[in-house]
């Protein structure tokens, strides 16, 4: 399961009940279980968000990281993702570490605001350039941009997300509905996501609770197989 599956965009659509105040994400620490259709285990992940102080040489910012251990007999899943954004949740830099079986790559974005662009530099000396909004975002970065952002009320607008390649992000506002998480019922906000990159397209759904932080709660991922889903462990 990619990160881009969880972090998305929202479209003007007025939330009712939401909390007013802006999450800090200081030292949170949210693990997750990732399932089969069948609801058997395929493995976890945890995200971490942190803000890191001020210093003479650079301002407030935020640290994000995303690791992801998954797999089947014979095929496993070791992803590792880094963000690393200023106060106002504009990426500076994004780490991509991924391990797909035999498969491995690693590279970085690097992102000049002033000049509104990104350089995209792979391991293996690969570089490329990218236009970009001069407050551009990584995938896990808006995925804490859009927490703070129904946190405060508001709804942050269809837009690029960056995962290495641009991807147009768009949700809608699908309602309150009760999920279950291990045992425990609990409100949670839906939002119908739909995902396009330069050669993939893809709609899923997002579940966000209800409490101050705005925290994700579930993403199910319909595929021709089944649904896929990543729910938060309690």
């Amino acid at each position: 399961m990619k990160i881009w599956i969880v972090s998305f965009a929202i479209a003007g659509l007025a939330v009712a009940g939401v909390p007013t105040g802006a999450p800090t994400f200081e030292n949170e620490e949210l693990r997750y279980a990732i399932n089969w259709p069948s609801g058997l285990s395929l493995g976890e992940a945890t995200l971490h968000g942190s803000r890191v102080k001020p210093t003479p040489k650079s301002g407030e910012r935020y640290d994000f990281e995303l690791s992801i251990e998954a797999g089947i007999p014979g095929f496993s899943v070791a992803d590792k993702y880094r963000s690393e954004a200023s106060k106002d949740f504009c990426s500076l830099e994004f780490d991509k570490n991924l391990v797909h079986g035999k498969k491995k790559s690693d590279e970085k974005t690097t992102f000049d605001p002033e000049k509104a662009t990104a350089t995209r530099e792979t391991k293996d000396g690969g570089k490329s350039d990218l236009s970009t909004p001069q407050c551009a975002r990584d995938a896990l970065d808006f995925l804490y941009f859009v927490r703070r952002e129904l946190a405060q009320g508001r709804l942050a607008p269809r837009q690029q997300v960056f995962f290495g390649a641009p991807y147009d992000v768009r949700l809608e506002f699908a309602g309150t509905q009760t999920i279950k998480l291990g045992e425990k019922s609990m409100e949670a906000d839906r939002l119908n996501a739909s995902l396009k990159g330069p050669q993939s397209e893809i709609n899923f759904e997002v579940y966000f609770l209800k409490d101050a932080a705005r925290t994700l709660a579930m993403v199910r991922v319909p595929l021709a197989i089944g649904t896929f889903s990543m729910e938060l462990m309690k």
